[in-house]
């Protein structure tokens, strides 16, 4: 696309497709997360209070079934957009870590990140890779630890969402990738862009909206969209 080779400014919003062909299944899909259980009892501060051991051996089912997948062409090809374009910024809501380890530098996670346990006792947190046999874990104060993604009625990482607007408002082009933009307020950045590039193997509820709406993968189609950036 001839607009990406002139811009300097690009900024990504990315989804739960983007990781799909990692086989990491999106939340509504047929095979996704909340198929078999309710995100009340999962995804929610109330669920957690009530049963954390529950919460978190399903959480620590996700993160080790996350930690055998690999970033597809799809995150391959937006970290080596990054390297190529002066101004790139990626916004995830993605908390899976794939766009990290495929090599993405400038990222910011709407929703937190798996891999991050939070203290509910001193607050502090700290990146987790080892699996978590003992659940609930513990931090070293002796409080317990939580998963640090972020859960239906909590607030987005402090200034996330703000350094996003600001990236996107930036931007030349806006690329959405791998999402149906149905969760705000993640959804919301896509009416900022001047130009948008919408990338869904299906229509989505903004796709009448967008300045450009290709049906593809991510796989598919951002390795072409990189080939027009020098």
């Amino acid at each position: 696309m001839a607009m990406l080779a002139t811009s300097s400014k690009i900024a990504v919003l990315t989804g739960a497709g983007v990781s799909a062909e990692s086989g990491i299944p999106t939340f509504r899909s047929n095979g996704g997360y909340w198929r078999q259980y309710r995100f009340e009892d999962l995804a929610t501060p109330e669920g957690f209070a009530r049963d954390p051991k529950f919460v978190w051996t399903w959480y620590e089912e996700r993160r080790r079934a996350i930690a055998a997948a690999r970033p597809n062409a799809g995150h391959e090809a937006l970290a080596e957009m990054e390297r190529r374009v002066p101004a790139f910024t990626l916004i995830t809501q993605n908390v899976d870590g794939l766009h990290d380890l495929a090599g993405s530098k400038n990222v910011i996670k709407l929703h937190g990140d798996i891999w991050t346990v939070r203290c509910l006792k001193c607050g502090k947190e700290r990146v987790e890779r080892a699996e978590l046999n003992d659940l609930p874990p513990s931090c070293a104060c002796g409080g317990m630890l939580r998963p640090g993604v972020v859960w239906f009625g909590e607030e987005l990482p402090e200034g996330a969402i703000e350094r996003a607007a600001a990236a996107v408002r930036a931007a030349d082009v806006l690329i959405v990738a791998g999402t149906s933009a149905l969760v705000y307020p993640a959804a919301g950045l896509i009416r900022l862009a001047a130009v948008t590039i919408e990338i869904n193997p299906e229509e989505t509820a903004f796709s009448g909206d967008v300045t450009y709406s290709i049906r593809g993968t991510s796989a598919e189609i951002l390795p072409e969209l990189l080939q027009g950036i020098k």
